[in-house]
């Protein structure tokens, strides 16, 4: 699936079962508590925390999953074609960054 099939999906899928989109300022305070579901599991994985057992049964992929759709309802409710955007963003840090990260010695 690309990114544009992807918000075609899930505009079809808000309008077909969902209603209507959040608000934009609803779906922001939406994506940050999905962000931090992510980042809970990514601390028990792969940081110094141990699982709780309400983080039983939590899934890494389904996590990013989460951040993905708000994202994409954001992008689909403020006119932000994904694709184009990604597109200029990694020109932006092709150019920004074609000689920083091969002379960080600290990645090395």
């Amino acid at each position: 699936m690309t990114i544009q099939e992807a918000q075609k999906e899930v505009d079809n899928w808000i309008k077909i079962i969902g209603v209507r989109y959040f608000s934009e300022l609803t779906n922001m305070a939406i994506l940050t508590e999905e962000v931090g579901e992510l980042a809970r599991i990514m601390a028990r994985t792969y940081g110094d925390q141990s699982f709780k057992k309400s983080d039983t049964g939590k899934n890494l992929g389904d996590e990013m999953a989460d951040v993905l759709w708000v994202l994409i309802c954001l992008a689909n409710q403020t006119g932000v074609d994904l694709t184009e955007a990604f597109k200029k963003n990694m020109e932006k840090k092709t150019n920004r960054d074609k000689n920083r990260h091969i002379n960080n010695e600290k990645l090395k």
